[in-house]
């Protein structure tokens, strides 16, 4: 029986919070959708940017790895030099 006053107080408290907070609304509907939709996209773009800026970094990384297995696996020295210059570049880069 508690349980169930608790329920109704927190469904009636709600509702009541939901009127009051549409009857004094600073704002029209259309105006808070439009700022709510605008605040969304803005993070979504901040999280594209951040993602984005993490793969070019793990790209670079591997690219690094790479260039330098390539260098210590190379046959000639020029080879070698060419692709620890690669991976000082991607080093760079990151």
């Amino acid at each position: 029986m508690k349980s169930g006053k608790i329920l109704l107080g927190l469904i009636s408290g709600a509702a009541a919070g939901a009127v009051l907070g549409l009857l004094y609304a600073p704002n029209k509907g259309t105006d808070t959708r439009k700022a709510i939709s605008q605040k969304g996209d803005d993070y979504l773009k901040g999280a594209n940017k951040g993602f984005n800026d993490f793969t070019n970094s793990l790209n670079h990384k591997v690219e690094a790895l790479k260039s330098k297995t390539k260098a210590n696996l190379a046959s000639s020295k020029s080879d070698e030099k060419i692709n620890k210059a690669k991976a000082e570049m991607h080093n760079m880069a990151s």
